[in-house]
């Protein structure tokens, strides 16, 4: 997983839509991001987990308010204004873009109310077409990170000591179980337990359908599919206005002197970007067909082994190939005549004597069909080898393909950055143009999109009430069948049983190392962390040979929680490849943390700041003025490619002005308001 960008708009101190965040990742993986106490480091923090979960963290301070104020007030009474949260991320090679937005209004006794939040995904695979996924947005965020391992990789590093408190150290084991699969297997269990006991209540509880209720529902989904329809072709048209837009400019950017080559650049790059994609659609069609067709070779090699071996028995007793034929002496028999022509009288000892011989003879018909057959495998492994060859060929393609595409990507990307920054004012409002109407047509797909979304669940819908208009009455399973069920349950329950117990006493001694090792490297302490049979971390000290149980101090709290936390990540990324039970499809994850420094002294915070960054694939850190201090700074510069500062805007009259420098260069995190509203400007670090 890693996350591209971040927008807001409305949500708690961010006024309207904010510019986009984009963040650091690669080589130079960290993002900095500096604020004030109170510009809104911690509304950032839950902005993510709020996209992501609809969660906060405890430091979030009044949940409910999530409409920035100032918008609601400049509004009509009654009038909604609306507040989202949009993040794009990228993995396994598709890009997302999730949005969960609510709204705010002002009643008549100047009360604010808040609608119930609402969550839309949208993705893109490599024909670079937004559409929306198949599943559920709620259970693809559940398979690619879930909810509840999600305090590991969003959290408040200034709070991040009550990991450690007696009361939340039951739910670390719970988090644990989670991560190595043991709730998957508790799960599994539980589930299997449920199916021995409900087998007998299924039985009674099928039954006969409402055709009348169902008649009524199908008709009121029917007609919110037509509203539906006529809402997405609105859209379409929409959409074919910017496009002609877009095009226009475009085009009139291709006149303009001075910039005609990298207007014809961008349009070859934006051709070449286009067969791309076409490519790799084709391509994946092309794997789809080769599947379709000749798979089933794949799972012949069995059949051609055991036909081999019998072929070759034969051969060894001599029966291939064969020599006289047994048509040939049955013929002698039936005419009673030897091959030297003499008569064979029935009974008598020659006669039998070739009689006997119809026990060593084969057929030539028996010759001729292994022949055939002979034939027919050598081409049929000659297919084999051709769909292999077909396949990885297909895949070649499409990898290089993702290649092209990424380099193409990153090269129109520094072509948009070089019209937005052109000496000549308008082309870089002609740029602007071009960046609007691109934002514009992402939000129309994205409509499109949800409606496309929920006009699927209604033919989902619709489709589930026809066949249960027209299903017949289910048949009661046979007491027998049950009772082989039940015993099968019951065998997998033990078995599962056994696999949890190995699983997690590997996965806790392994991760107790790790977590050891990254401790030692941040703390000069002579203390060790240790984790029990309940996955309770404690924090000993062993000078006299006998582990006991330490006092840790706040700060020490905090490394020994960044230790567990960075033990945590390299076990994902370690299990999610190996472990078929982990319940993560990713090798690669990003942190967000807030305040990570807390209040360690000169020594930890150039410990953490070392170790921070090698924690995760992407790391995006919030900060104030005083935790970016020359040590933090110095540790983390190498691996900074991104940085954003928080501006606070206070409508105190008497406020304290307050900037910080970066690159050189003054950035404000306070500065006065001109009305009586208090709000967080975004400014990126040039």
């Amino acid at each position: 997983m890693k996350i591209i960008s971040l927008q807001l708009a409305n949500f708690r101190q961010f006024y309207g839509k904010t510019p986009i965040i984009n963040f650091s990742y690669g080589k130079k993986n960290t993002t900095v991001i500096h604020g004030n106490n109170g510009a809104g480091k911690t509304a950032i923090l839950n902005a993510f987990t709020w996209v992501f979960y609809e969660k906060f963290t405890g430091a979030f301070s009044e949940p409910q308010s999530l409409v920035n104020k100032k918008a609601i007030q400049e509004v009509e009474e009654g009038a909604s204004v609306e507040c989202f949260v949009e993040v794009i991320f990228e993995h396994d090679y598709k890009t997302y873009q999730l949005k969960r937005k609510c709204f705010g209004s002002r009643n008549k006794q100047n009360q604010i109310q808040i609608t119930t939040p609402q969550l839309f995904m949208m993705i893109t695979g490599d024909d670079g077409r937004w559409q929306h996924p198949l599943q559920q947005p709620k259970d693809i965020i559940e398979k690619i990170l879930p909810q509840s391992l999600h305090g590991y990789f969003f959290f408040d590093g200034e709070h991040i000591d009550h990991l450690f408190r007696s009361q939340e150290r039951q739910k670390i084991a719970e988090d644990t179980k989670e991560l190595i699969g043991v709730k998957v297997l508790e799960r599994a269990i539980n589930h299997l337990k449920n199916a021995k006991k409900h087998f007998h209540e299924e039985l009674e509880s099928l039954g006969d359908i409402q055709i009348k209720s169902l008649l009524k529902e199908r008709e009121k989904q029917c007609n919110l599919k037509e509203k539906l329809k006529n809402d997405f072709e609105l859209l379409k048209e929409r959409l074919a206005k910017l496009q002609a837009e877009k095009d226009n400019i475009s085009q009139q950017m291709l006149e303009v002197s001075g910039i005609e080559n990298l207007q014809r650049l961008k349009q070859k790059l934006l051709q070449r970007e286009k067969e791309l994609r076409i490519t790799l659609v084709d391509t994946q069609q092309s794997i789809k067909k080769e599947i379709s067709s000749k798979s089933y070779l794949v799972f012949l090699s069995k059949t051609f082994t055991e036909f081999e071996e019998i072929v070759n028995q034969m051969r060894e007793k001599g029966e291939l190939p064969i020599g006289i034929k047994k048509e040939f002496i049955e013929q002698l028999l039936k005419q009673n005549r030897c091959l030297c022509g003499n008569q064979l009288i029935p009974d008598s000892f020659s006669y039998q004597e070739v009689e006997k011989l119809l026990q060593k003879t084969g057929s030539s018909e028996l010759e001729e069909i292994l022949i055939r057959l002979e034939s027919s495998v050598s081409n049929l492994l000659e297919l084999r080898e051709n769909f292999w060859n077909n396949i990885n060929e297909y895949q070649d393609i499409i990898n290089n393909c993702r290649l092209d595409l990424n380099q193409i990507e990153n090269e129109l990307d520094n072509l948009n950055e070089q019209l937005r920054k052109y000496p000549d004012k308008n082309i870089q409002q002609m740029q602007k143009q071009l960046d609007n109407i691109e934002n514009h047509i992402r939000q129309v797909i994205l409509n499109q999109g949800e409606i496309n979304l929920q006009l699927d669940n209604l033919e989902e819908e619709l489709s589930k009430l026809e066949k249960q208009i027209i299903k017949q009455e289910i048949k009661a399973e046979k007491e027998n069948l049950i009772k082989r069920r039940i015993e099968a349950t019951q065998k997998a329950i033990d078995c599962i049983l056994e696999v949890k117990k190995r699983l997690e006493n590997q996965f806790r001694l392994t991760l107790e190392k790790r977590l050891q090792e990254i401790f030692a490297s941040i703390s000069f302490t002579p203390y060790q962390p240790l984790l029990n049979e309940n996955y309770e971390l404690n924090l000993v000290e062993n000078t006299l040979g006998i582990p006991l149980p330490v006092a840790a101090s706040t700060g020490e709290n905090q490394i020994l929680s960044l230790s567990f936390i960075g033990a945590i990540i390299d076990m994902v990324r370690k299990w999610s490849k190996e472990s078929r039970l982990v319940n993560l499809n990713s090798s690669n994850f990003p942190i967000v943390m807030d305040s990570p420094f807390g209040s360690l002294d000169e020594v930890y915070r150039r410990q953490v700041a070392k170790i921070i960054p090698k924690l995760a694939n992407q790391l995006i850190v919030l900060v104030t003025k005083t935790q970016w201090r020359n040590e933090v700074e110095t540790e983390m510069n190498s691996y900074i490619n991104k940085q954003y500062v928080l501006t606070y805007v206070s409508s105190k009259d008497d406020c304290q002005e307050d900037v910080i420098i970066l690159n050189n260069q003054e950035y404000p995190l306070v500065k006065r308001s001109e009305n009586q509203f208090e709000y967080t400007e975004i400014v990126e670090v040039i």
